[in-house]
């Protein structure tokens, strides 16, 4: 088992930055690559940024490319989500997940999944 716990949500206006933050605990975190996901109200979960488990290769949705930047420190067991430019559309739970194989954008590739933050922009 993996336990995940997200921080660092809130409410900003437009054009303002939150850094998320995702411990985890449980297993060898280095093991697994970690994905970003966001949902809003009334909508599906959806992708938002991947990390491979090294490190060394990213992905992210279109929407927030540019803007956003996943990154992830194996020695504190945490991956990041730096937001910046925030846009009233960002406004959502965010989640991160897990996966033991790759750092893909399918919600059901994901093994583990934290509780989520909310992240709230302002216009």
């Amino acid at each position: 088992q993996v336990q995940l716990v997200e921080s660092g949500g809130g409410l900003v206006q437009a054009g303002g930055s939150l850094r998320l933050s995702c411990t985890a605990s449980g297993r060898t975190f280095s093991n697994y690559a970690m994905g970003w996901f966001r949902q809003a109200p009334g909508k599906e979960r959806e992708f938002v940024a991947a990390i491979s488990r090294s490190g060394g290769r990213l992905d992210y949705s279109d929407p927030v490319k540019g803007r956003f930047t996943i990154s992830r420190d194996n020695a504190k067991n945490t991956v990041y989500l730096q937001m910046n430019a925030l846009k009233p559309e960002d406004t959502a739970v965010y989640f991160c997940a897990a996966n033991s194989i790759y750092y893909d954008e399918r919600v059901s590739e994901y093994d583990y999944w934290g509780q989520g933050t909310q992240v709230t922009v302002s216009s």
